[in-house]
């Protein structure tokens, strides 16, 4: 069950980049803080917490969860055993709050658990755990998972029997969430489990049934946000594009847009006409020049 060799090009290497370049690319802004953005993926990814594995260890022989087949090429009879999981996590009101599901593409229907506080690693390792569940539970021969997080899907090919060996410590410190890791490890040594990682930034032209599965099981992990919510989201957002158009001068549309963008706040063209149009200040202005 465990075999082979983890390749020297590595994913975790990629991810690092692509983290830092989206990084890069926002400046660091935070964004809407109703969705976790690339500050959540700074703070919060693991490989910030002594997570993963350094390059020389990479490079040694490592034992490794098979790799399961792309979902298009499982045979009929083993996609009853096939899951999808994923997890997410968003600030409701005052709170953060994960939400991780599976999605079963056979019988068409998702599970879901949610809990207050987390983040969405941790809503991703919640799946997994929902997953052993259902398989467990119904008694399946093993278990066919697909996810688009490269952390469970590289924890699962090698990374767990590593951390086992070092008494789930790297460099002396605990690893990130140790007891939800040591809870899938267990389990996993008792059941075949085979592990797919799916890209989930594909366009529609290009998306096969894979894909499509795993839409399914994003929509599903979704956390819901009540009117009440959104209202403050709104409210938050029109206070946002007040303040700029003030502290731009009262400029028009366009030129505070440009202001709050070159300074990492994301505004709507609706938030701020509707800020100018309820402007006394701008009111004032266009009055005079008549």
């Amino acid at each position: 069950m465990f075999k082979g060799k983890v390749p020297s090009t590595h994913h975790a290497t990629d991810t690092t980049w692509s983290k830092w370049i989206a990084l890069i690319t926002q400046r660091a802004r935070i964004g809407n803080p109703n969705r976790p953005g690339i500050l959540e993926i700074i703070t919060n990814w693991p490989e910030g917490e002594t997570f993963g594995l350094s390059f020389e260890e990479e490079e040694e022989q490592v034992t490794r969860a098979e790799e399961a087949p792309p979902y298009n090429e499982l045979p009929e009879t083993e996609r009853q055993y096939a899951l999808f999981t994923d997890g997410s996590c968003r600030i409701v009101g005052a709170n953060r709050k994960w939400k991780a599901a599976v999605w079963s593409p056979t019988r068409r229907v998702a599970q879901a658990t949610e809990r207050q506080g987390g983040s969405s690693q941790i809503a991703e390792l919640k799946a997994i755990q929902l997953a052993l569940d259902i398989a467990e539970r119904e008694k399946w021969p093993r278990l066919y998972l697909y996810t688009d997080s490269w952390m469970v899907a590289n924890a699962l090919w090698g990374w767990l029997n590593r951390w086992k060996k070092a008494n789930w410590q790297r460099r002396g410190k605990p690893i990130w969430a140790a007891e939800i890791w040591q809870d899938i490890a267990a389990r996993v040594e008792k059941l075949t489990v085979k592990v797919r990682h799916v890209d989930a930034h594909v366009s529609k032209s290009q998306a096969n049934e894979e894909h499509h599965n795993n839409e399914q099981v994003d929509k599903a992990a979704k956390v819901k946000v009540s009117q009440v919510d959104l209202d403050w989201q709104h409210k938050g957002e029109v206070f946002l594009a007040r303040w700029a158009h003030d502290a731009s001068g009262h400029q028009g549309r366009d030129a505070t847009y440009r202001w709050a963008r070159d300074r990492g706040v994301d505004l709507t063209m609706d938030n701020i006409s509707q800020v100018i149009h309820n402007c006394e200040t701008c009111a004032a202005i266009k009055q005079a020049k008549r």
